[in-house]
């Protein structure tokens, strides 16, 4: 049978081989060493069990193999158009390395993108465009705090020693350092490799405490105190949940645990390392507050925010009705988008847990403007974030500044190979195998991340000026459009709906999410109110 054709014509080959090396006396040595090899595979295919593939295809199986293998590399090279975003597309990696590389990002003939298709999203310019100003945007954060920061409108998202190799976080922070934006650690903590270069950190802590935990796991505040107060750290970042995989926790095998790990995270090692899905340093909405308002007196006065990707709506209206009944607010409040995503996750979080930037974007900015609240803090988004356009728009939609993971790996080196979770990264930028990240030269990459970034902001200097403006702070969502038919288009200030100042204060706006469960999110409990319940219970949402 054909089937088999490949398995016979090893052995037939065997055979003949043999004959002529032994029989003959003729160098047939390594055609009998390559045909014996596989004689000897198709003959293991015919006797395991584990696949019914090998057994009904001996040999011929593993080409299929083989080229399953190397599919991703092929359609992500071959196949897929430019404009296809799975998860970046080749028009966003190859922007990122144009700016990185300080070579031209000019495109000639026209645009790729379909404007006439849904979805198709641009900034209207003015007629009487404003004088080129100082790209240097600045966001001032913490006002009010014994140590207030000015951040850059764009900044390293957070993404752990761990996760990204030794070589990747110097190469994140030195170029960090040249451009005077901030490099948050991700909750892994403080290592060696970030303290290098000297440049500005956010200090993301989550439900592990890793850098500032006790022998059992708990928060420590000699050791929280002991990072806190370093003068590279710049502000306090706690970590409620995160886009790529909310509501989950996640361990760090034994093996894994190396001694640089274990002395970054303050664990021992050698031991399975656990990150609970949920904080052991509070359980409710004005508990999280006053853990915020310890932490930004344990640290100094250092401006003290958190980080959250909103699922459950009455969770978050929870938090915000706590900032207004206590008077504790965080100086800061980074909307992390379901779309976001460093590392790796398990497929179901990544695809179908959390709420998109956008949305959750908007449902945040809009309860702290209904409370009248929103002047008072600061607040900042991250999910696939990798262009000035990208930027201009979320700040249109509220937010005060942006953070980008993936963009800033695609800067030093990362091509998008989806090998972060194997330790296999080609480029070692998401690896601990010294081999690979040894070959990732820290000044060269360094410069790419400083170039990237100083790139993307004078480029969105240039969008800000091309429509009127003088300062990102001024973009509104009048600003944004968005075709949403091939014959409608919409402002995003159509397309949403934005409460008025104070709206939360005198009645419940016309709001379908407000409207649901607004009244009875409690301040005192994470827990679903009454109504979520019962709308469960019959099914009505």
């Amino acid at each position: 049978m054909s089937r088999y054709a490949l398995y016979a014509a090893a052995i037939a080959l065997t055979l003949l081989s043999a004959v002529m090396t032994f029989a003959f006396d003729r160098d047939w040595t390594w055609v009998l060493l390559a045909a014996g090899a596989l004689t000897a595979l198709g003959t293991w295919d015919l006797l395991q069990q584990r696949s019914t593939l090998r057994r009904n295809y001996p040999l011929l199986a593993h080409f299929r193999y083989g080229l399953e293998s190397i599919g991703p590399e092929m359609r992500q090279y071959f196949i897929q158009a430019d404009t296809a975003e799975v998860p970046f597309s080749r028009l966003q990696r190859a922007l990122v390395y144009q700016r990185s590389k300080s070579v031209i990002d000019t495109r000639p003939f026209g645009t790729l993108q379909d404007v006439y298709g849904p979805d198709y999203e641009w900034i209207n310019h003015s007629m009487v465009p404003s004088e080129h100003v100082d790209p240097d945007f600045r966001v001032l954060v913490g006002e009010k705090s014994a140590q207030p920061y000015s951040a850059s409108v764009f900044n390293i998202s957070a993404m752990s020693f761990g996760s990204l190799s030794a070589n990747a976080i110097r190469a994140l922070n030195k170029g960090a350092k040249a451009g005077g934006f901030y490099h948050d650690t991700g909750e892994g903590s403080i290592s060696p490799y970030h303290r290098e270069h000297g440049g500005d950190l956010v200090w993301e802590i989550g439900s592990g405490y890793f850098g500032c935990r006790d022998n059992d796991g708990g928060f420590s505040v000699e050791r929280f105190v002991e990072n806190a107060t370093d003068p590279q750290v710049k502000m306090i970042e706690v970590k409620l949940s995160q886009g790529a995989k909310p509501g989950h926790g996640g361990v760090l095998p034994a093996p894994k645990v190396s001694p640089e790990i274990a002395l970054t995270r303050g664990v021992p090692p050698g031991v399975e390392c656990v990150s609970p899905a949920q904080h052991s340093a509070f359980s409710t909405p004005i508990g999280l507050l006053e853990f915020v308002a310890r932490l930004r007196e344990l640290s100094g006065g250092k401006p003290t925010g958190f980080k959250l990707a909103i699922g459950h709506p009455w969770e978050w209206f929870g938090i915000a009705k706590a900032m207004k009944e206590t008077g504790i607010l965080p100086d800061f409040i980074v909307v992390d988008g379901a779309e976001g995503g460093t590392g790796a996750a398990p497929a179901e979080f990544i695809d179908h847990v959390g709420l998109p930037m956008h949305e959750a974007l908007m449902l945040v900015h809009n309860t702290l403007v209904g409370l009248e609240l929103r002047d008072d803090l600061r607040m900042a988004a991250a999910g696939k974030v990798t262009s000035a356009f990208d930027i201009a728009r979320t700040l249109a939609m509220g937010a005060d500044w942006c953070n980008a993971g993936r963009g800033f790996m695609f800067a030093v080196g990362c091509i998008q190979a989806q090998a972060c979770h194997t330790d296999h990264c080609p480029t070692g930028v998401a690896t601990q195998d010294p081999r690979r990240w040894r070959g990732l030269d820290v000044g060269d990459k360094s410069s790419r991340v400083y170039n990237f970034h100083h790139n993307t902001v004078r480029a969105l200097r240039d969008l800000v000026c091309a429509a009127g403006l003088e300062h990102p702070r001024e973009l509104g969502p009048e600003h944004i459009m968005r075709r949403v038919t091939p014959t409608e288009v919409r402002s995003l200030a159509a397309l949403y709906r934005f409460l008025e100042p104070g709206a939360l204060l005198t009645g419940l706006p016309e709001h379908a999410v407000f409207k649901a469960f607004w009244a009875s999110a409690r301040s005192d409990s994470f827990g679903a109110p009454d109504r979520a319940r019962k709308m469960r219970q019959s099914k009505s949402f």
